[in-house]
């Protein structure tokens, strides 16, 4: 665990999107009585001055203004108040310089077009809400826009989809910071999954499909239980009594992914889940996720993940060691 996860600065402005704002306060400015190692400082940071109103009729008072994002490590930028509204250039160099010296910056829905504004994000992927991936890929275009995903890590740089999708980014970052299982405690708290699979496309607007979603829902949890066993679509096709190429297009209409990265993702999340929990060693953890030889699973690890399988276990084991 790291000895301090550092400040977190929020930033509120006139026009605030309060859900946002709430998930970034939940997230990082609740109380964690529940782990017993230090979690994030946070504050609020004021964009502009006087009484700051938001969605809904409240009226949000800050901590600080952007002097405040001097010490911050971490930076969350709530959707922005009008996606063509300027953004302030005292924002715009507060970010540039919080980036410079090694902060990271998080942005919720449209909070991406602030991002962008800084030139922060040239020659960096980025998503935002579905509705606005076209807008901000054609103001932007040194940008490289995926409109599917839920969110996209640059590093430094986190942007998330549509408003609930900021929740999912703010989770990869405490999963970055402290690791799966904590995550993983946190999104409980939070009443939800852990990790939600598939891409925008599973929220955007079609035709409503004539296989009910339980159908899928009942072969995907019939598939966790055999994430040992070298599943094939074919496989989940047979179990969901429907020919492969039919099961292919109504999973990924219903998902927003194909069958084959699905299982991937879950064989990946239980592999994090063995490292982090158990000491069984990456022959053993590639065996019970699935995965035919042990190269094939270090170099779909390191591929999604970032880091080698050993890696991921030194940063986040819970003191176990094992044989690499």
């Amino acid at each position: 665990m790291p000895d301090s996860p550092g400040l977190v600065a929020i930033l509120a402005y006139d026009g605030l999107c309060t859900f946002e704002f709430g998930i970034a306060v939940e997230i990082f400015g609740l109380a964690r009585p529940e782990f017993d190692f230090p979690w994030y400082e946070h504050c609020i940071a004021a964009v502009d001055q006087g009484p700051m109103r938001a969605m809904g009729g409240i009226q949000v008072l800050a901590d600080g203004g952007l002097e405040l994002l001097a010490d911050a490590r971490t930076i969350i930028i709530p959707g922005w108040r009008d996606r063509s509204a300027p953004v302030p250039e005292a924002l715009l160099e507060a970010l540039r310089d919080a980036h410079s010296r090694g902060a990271r910056l998080l942005s919720i829905c449209s909070g991406v077009f602030v991002l962008a504004a800084s030139g922060l994000l040239d020659g960096h992927g980025a998503t935002t809400h579905w509705r606005y991936t076209s807008e901000l890929a054609e103001r932007f275009p040194a940008i490289d826009v995926d409109p599917d995903v839920l969110y996209v890590d640059s590093g430094q740089l986190i942007t998330s989809a549509g408003s609930a999708a900021g929740i999912d980014a703010c989770l990869h970052l405490v999963a970055r910071d402290f690791g799966t299982q904590i995550a993983n405690s946190v999104a409980r708290r939070l009443v939800m999954s852990p990790q939600r699979t598939g891409g925008q496309a599973q929220f955007i607007p079609t035709p409503v499909s004539p296989t009910p979603r339980s159908d899928l829902s009942r072969v995907m949890q019939w598939a966790r239980e055999r994430l040992h066993e070298p599943l094939e679509v074919r496989d989940l096709a047979s179990e969901a009594a429907m020919s492969e190429r039919t099961f292919l297009r109504k999973f990924t209409e219903a998902s927003g992914q194909s069958p084959k990265a699905w299982l991937q993702h879950e064989r990946l999340a239980r592999a994090r889940e063995l490292l982090e929990s158990t000491p069984q060693n990456t022959e053993q953890i590639a065996l019970r996720c699935g995965y035919r030889s042990v190269e094939s699973f270090r170099v779909a690890f390191r591929s999604v993940v970032g880091v080698p399988p050993s890696v991921y276990r030194e940063r986040f084991g819970r003191e176990i060691r094992s044989t690499f």
